[in-house]
């Protein structure tokens, strides 16, 4: 299936040396194994349940969005453990240490999503309600 994208020539570029680097031998390909990368990310994610231990990383603009995260965190302060913030540049990092229900893990990783100006959220189960 052929399809397109609307992708920033930044992006597009890094993407290009990253997947070359890597001896990939075309861009089709590394976006296929992006895609399948993300989507069993988010299966694992969505199929855990119990309780679970996981770092919630994530970089936002500032002053876009902070009072938003702090309300968010607030909600979710019966999950999140800790935090820790750091500055990059214009950007900032965050992580929460975060252990309870699967479903509520998930919920607070969905919100962050939500805001425009979160540009990325990962999510690392270190202990998930299987073990």
């Amino acid at each position: 299936m052929r399809t397109s994208f609307n992708i920033p020539d930044g992006l597009i570029e890094e993407f290009d040396r990253a997947w070359r680097d890597e001896g990939i031998e075309n861009r089709s390909r590394a976006v296929r194994e992006a895609m399948l990368e993300f989507v069993e990310s988010h299966s694992r994610l969505e199929e855990t349940t119990g309780e679970v231990v996981a770092l919630v990383g994530f970089d936002y603009r500032h002053h876009e969005v902070i009072r938003e995260l702090h309300g968010a965190q607030h909600e979710y302060q019966d999950v999140i453990l800790n935090t820790s913030h750091t500055h990059q540049g214009e950007w900032c990092l965050e992580s929460l240490f975060c252990r309870g229900d699967a479903e509520r893990v998930r919920e607070l990783t969905y919100r962050l999503r939500d805001f425009d100006a979160v540009r990325r959220v990962k999510v690392m189960l270190i202990r998930d309600g299987d073990e």
